[in-house]
């Protein structure tokens, strides 16, 4: 639920009957809590916030914060723990167990599967189906996630632990943590867990070994040690320089390696960490941090590390240059089986501003005639350069300027002739913008610039009903973006599973709409977005995303 960021709608200090209230409830919703640990956990006298946000999904939630770290989250008038509140008391609530590895997918926002559930010899807790339950790791019994059974323990066994076992709702290092003090997990032994290292080590092995698979081969002569070294070293950098944002971090460092470095080795080569002096992905971090001084890495939770630091401003991250690959490169690699298709970049949009008829006489000192098309930089330039010059700033109050003949005919209403003196500068300069006619120039990478009257039309997604109550969602508008609808309908298919067509548009010749079935307004919204790289602003229809539903 918080894996990607929320919006703050609020934040008050919370009022003496709420608070009591709120002792009230969590009593309620967890009896197991004696009366100290209740009064430690919401104090009586230290000041204690009430943050209301709304979450990616639209869903309102009520948070409430002590010394900066959240400690419960209301939802549909329900309490839930945060980790920070369960650190503190760790058997608050049923707990089921899962492998270290399994932690990067719920922080992502997956649900506890039941195939991931380490059961104790004890067996699994008794829980009903809702149940509010936590998730701990094997090795550790501090709590990593938070959420509601999916279903009963029963039910749980009788399907021969298949399918969901926990929504998860809160996880350690989603963006709910990250509103606390961000602190890790503290250290409370398992007895019962034990092979965790080995099953890193085996999830390490398969990721090189799954990537190799899906890498094309360069030659049959293995790469050596020290050219296999150079590769990572390159692949490294590259990531850090192209793909790694700073808000990102902390980042698992399996996450980096499967995300980002092998997403950077060139095409004809494959990366293989075995196949290198270092071995394993932690021995080549720890020489990165030691040696280089590029990051820093530390363990947040028993066996799990992650990149918490990265020192962009560092000269060998500074100076290193990403090698392009040319069309020679990718044809080479669509011969040994890779794909021909060159990465997409998005255009960049400039919004301008014609000269128009009305405004002319504004811009004669500056050689700008009817049909002049000026970024708005230079419109505010070119604006205050005509004030400057006639002398027209108030000499009582800076901020306002006063209006001569020449800007009332150009910038005022009929109606404002006689009333309207002086104007801000912020309304002078909005004026002279709204009397101009918009254009925009677009600039696709390696073409020449094009520049079109009117405004940039944005990406059109909706949803439309076919049949009997059967959604369909439509997506209009991509070619002049650049982006290729069959490529677009295809990546949407892989992502949602589901069957896409093209279908052209009414009334024109080559153009042609994206149709795919069901109400696919988020996932449209994530490829283009995270993917292509295209702006929210260009994007028409995002807000009719489904608010809710089962994960």
């Amino acid at each position: 639920m918080f894996a990607r960021q929320f919006r703050v709608k609020s934040n008050t200090a919370i009022k003496g009957s709420d608070r009591r209230k709120l002792k009230a409830d969590v009593s309620a919703a967890f009896p197991s809590l004696t009366a100290d640990e209740l009064c430690e956990l919401i104090p009586n006298k230290e000041e204690l916030n009430v943050v209301k946000i709304y979450a990616h999904k639209g869903d309102a939630v009520t948070l409430y914060v002590l010394h900066k770290n959240p400690l419960f989250f209301e939802l549909e008038k329900r309490l839930y723990p945060t980790v920070y509140v369960l650190w503190r008391h760790p058997a608050l609530l049923p707990t089921f167990r899962t492998w270290p590895p399994v932690l990067e997918k719920l922080i992502g926002g997956a649900d506890l599967m039941l195939p991931g559930v380490v059961a104790p010899s004890g067996g699994l807790p008794n829980v009903k189906r809702g149940d509010c339950c936590s998730v701990t790791l094997v090795n550790n019994r501090a709590p990593v996630a938070v959420g509601n059974a999916a279903s009963s323990s029963e039910e749980m066994l009788s399907a021969g632990m298949k399918g969901r076992g926990v929504c998860v709702l809160h996880a350690y290092m989603d963006h709910l943590w990250a509103f606390g003090d961000k602190s890790g997990p503290p250290s409370f032994p398992d007895a019962e867990g034990e092979g965790q290292e080995r099953c890193e080590e085996e999830e390490e092995e398969q990721l090189s070994s799954e990537k190799v698979k899906d890498q094309p081969c360069c030659g049959s002569e293995a790469l050596s040690l020290a050219t296999m070294d150079a590769l990572l070293l390159q692949c490294f950098l590259h990531a850090l320089k192209r793909k790694v944002k700073k808000s990102e971090l902390p980042l698992l460092t399996s996450t980096f390696l499967r995300n980002h470095m092998f997403s950077c080795c060139p095409s004809g080569k494959q990366l293989d960490i075995k196949k290198s002096s270092y071995k394993k992905l932690s021995k080549f971090l720890q020489a990165m941090q030691k040696q280089h001084n590029l990051i820093r890495v530390k363990e947040l939770t028993k066996g799990v590390e992650s990149i918490v630091e990265v020192d962009w401003n560092n000269k060998e991250l500074r100076y290193f240059k990403v090698v392009e690959e040319t069309n020679g490169d990718a044809a080479a690699a669509a011969q040994d089986g890779g794909e021909a298709e060159p990465p997409y970049h998005p255009p960049e949009i400039t919004t301008l501003y014609s000269v128009s008829a009305r405004l002319e006489p504004l811009f004669l000192d500056a050689n700008k005639r009817k049909g002049t098309i000026l970024q708005p930089a230079e419109v505010r330039h070119i604006v205050t350069e005509y004030v400057k010059k006639n002398e027209l700033v108030d000499e009582n109050n800076k901020n306002y300027v006063t209006v001569d003949p020449t800007l009332c005919d150009c910038l005022l209403e009929k109606s404002e002739y006689q009333e309207v003196q002086s104007l801000k500068w912020d309304d002078l300069f909005g004026r002279a913008l709204g009397k101009m006619a918009e254009c925009y120039e677009v600039v696709f990478p390696g073409h020449a610039p094009v520049r079109k009257k009117g405004h940039m039309e944005p990406i059109d997604v909706s949803v439309a009903s076919r049949g009997s109550n059967k959604k369909v969602t439509l997506i209009k508008n991509l070619d002049a973006y650049g982006l290729d609808p069959a490529a677009v309908g295809a990546a949407l298919q892989r992502r949602v599973q589901a069957s896409s067509v093209l279908q052209p548009v009414p009334g024109s010749k080559d153009k042609v709409v994206v149709q795919i079935q069901g109400n696919q307004i988020h996932q449209v919204g994530r490829l283009l977005t995270d993917y292509y790289q295209i702006p929210r602003k260009y994007i028409q229809g995002l807000d009719k995303a489904p608010k809710s539903g089962k994960k």
